[in-house]
C-alpha cells in the first residue's frame, strides 16, 4: 500500500494506504474526505476535484497535462501547484504524497 495524506481546508490531515493506479480523487471520496465534489465522476471534464500539491512533491507530480490545464481554467483560487485529483495516479513513486484541498471547488 502506499501512503496518501489529504489535507481538508480546515487543516485535518486525512491520513489513507491507497492502491497503486488509483486516483487521489478515488481515494478521497472513497474515504469520504471533504472539499472533493468529484462531480464528473473522474472524467477530467469539471474542475470539482481541484487540490494544491505540497511544494515538496510538485516536481514529483509534475504538470497538468493540456486538457487539465483547461479545466483548471474553472477551478477557484487556482495556484502553481494546483491540480485535479482525478489526474493524479498513486505509485510507489508519489509513496507519501500530500495534497491541500482548497477553501471551496469551482
Amino acid at each position: 500500500m502506499t501512503k496518501l495524506t489529504i489535507v481538508a481546508f480546515d487543516g485535518t490531515a486525512h491520513e489513507l494506504d491507497v492502491s497503486n493506479g488509483s486516483t487521489v480523487m478515488e481515494n478521497a471520496m472513497r474515504n469520504s474526505v471533504p472539499g472533493i465534489d468529484a462531480e464528473c465522476g473522474g472524467a477530467c471534464a469539471c474542475a470539482t476535484c481541484h487540490v494544491y500539491v505540497d511544494d515538496a512533491w510538485s516536481e514529483r507530480v509534475g504538470p497538468p497535462e493540456p486538457m487539465e490545464e483547461d479545466m483548471l481554467d474553472f477551478a477557484f483560487d487556482v495556484r502553481p501547484t494546483s491540480r485535479l485529483s482525478c489526474q493524479i495516479k498513486m505509485s510507489d513513486a508519489l509513496d507519501g504524497l500530500v495534497v491541500h484541498v482548497p477553501e471551496r471547488q469551482g
